[in-house]
């Protein structure tokens, strides 16, 4: 003999789904900055990565052409350093936003720097922002460093002075 099945089925209430729709909304609230803030460090990292590895083309340039790079207008790729960068690499702009750039004889009193040009392509980052860059390679400081700011939106690794 069967039971007998009551005449109400058996489903969820609308107030069920609601506590269920409420708590999943609070768990997302939870983990997403979490997410959020990996993802930036992840783009720091990949900066700074990216940026050593300028430097150190540059440098191997220097050595074996005897010259610097020459300046370069922002983004736009010099192309006597071809053989030592894959141009789609630097002119696809950097992992936090703005383009890549090389200085030669900057009004600021630098021979050679290699840095990030916020310029209006992509993201723009504030002092703030690239305070936590140089900490992660320099002195955390902006205005003195290997790393530096030249002039608003700008930020470079000093090859030499």
């Amino acid at each position: 003999m069967m039971p007998n099945r009551s005449s109400r089925s058996r489903a969820f209430t609308l107030v069920e789904i609601l506590i269920v729709v409420v708590i999943l909304g609070i768990l997302a609230a939870i983990v997403i900055p979490q997410f959020t803030s990996a993802s930036q460090e992840a783009a720091r990292s990949s900066f700074v990565t990216s940026l050593k590895q300028l430097v150190t083309a540059a440098e191997l340039y220097r050595n074996k052409e005897g010259e610097y790079v020459a300046d370069s207008s922002s983004g736009v790729f010099p192309p006597e350093f071809a053989e030592y960068v894959r141009v789609e690499d630097f002119e696809s702009g950097t992992p936090i936003g703005g383009v890549w750039d090389f200085e030669f004889e900057d009004t600021a009193g630098v021979t050679s720097a290699v840095g990030v040009h916020f310029n209006g392509d992509g993201e723009t980052r504030d002092d703030a922002y690239m305070v936590q860059i140089d900490a992660l390679f320099d002195d955390g400081d902006l205005e003195a460093g290997a790393f530096q700011r030249l002039a608003a939106g700008r930020y470079y690794y000093i090859i030499t002075e």
